[in-house]
């Protein structure tokens, strides 16, 4: 399950060491630290993390397929997450040491910044080839956060982008090797913590204000 470290001003969140995908129980540990980074005072950024060979593979379809009468209320709660993200008022910093697919992969773009490693590892929005399209909130998250021919790619094609290609593609800010991952996502964060506070969320708010509009419209989150 997720856990919440502190490295003097920069939150370091481990997501956990196996797929982490997106499971109701991950969601709800994920948004209690997302509380306590938020309810801290003083300088403060934020540093996603994992352990192992995937950051988070996205969705979960192994739970959605048993809770099917539960699937409306399960995408709020993921909308939610991707919304609480991206209006963060601390910098946020994805350090995206593996694979980071689906869901996964736009939770790393609710972020400020990714860096990730560059010799091994995709980035991948796989809707197209598992049969399920994106949300209009998830689309929305995607096409606001990359350029518009990256996100064209990404999405009509699913095509896997090694570290280097989405350093390139401007998906990744940095492609590093593979034991630098987290301390380089640690010194952005930490660079940019004087920068926390209400001003910071107001002006993410702002700048993503339709995005945020599409994934709090709990009305018709499969749209």
């Amino acid at each position: 399950m997720p856990a919440l470290d502190r490295q003097d001003t920069v939150f370091i969140l481990d997501l956990g060491d196996g797929e982490n995908r997106f499971h109701p129980e991950w969601i709800g540990a994920v948004g209690a630290a997302l509380d306590e980074v938020e309810k801290a005072e003083g300088p403060r950024a934020l540093v996603t993390v994992a352990t192992g060979k995937i950051y988070s593979n996205g969705l979960d379809l192994e739970w959605l397929s048993a809770h099917a009468d539960r699937y409306r209320d399960y995408l709020v709660s993921v909308h939610e997450l991707l919304a609480r993200m991206l209006a963060l008022p601390v910098v946020t910093v994805a350090a995206l040491q593996g694979h980071t697919f689906g869901a996964g992969a736009i939770l790393s773009l609710a972020h400020d910044f990714r860096v990730m490693r560059a010799d091994r590892g995709f980035w991948c929005v796989p809707a197209v080839d598992v049969g399920i399209p994106y949300t209009s909130g998830m689309a929305a998250l995607i096409q606001a956060r990359l350029a518009p021919q990256t996100a064209h790619e990404a999405m009509v094609t699913a095509r896997r982008y090694g570290g280097t290609d989405a350093a390139a593609a401007g998906i990744a800010d940095r492609a590093v090797a593979e034991d630098a991952v987290r301390s380089t996502a640690v010194e952005l964060a930490r660079a940019q913590a004087d920068r926390a506070g209400e001003t910071l969320g107001t002006i993410k708010s702002r700048m993503y204000g339709s995005v945020l509009t599409a994934l709090r419209d709990t009305g018709d989150p499969l749209g």
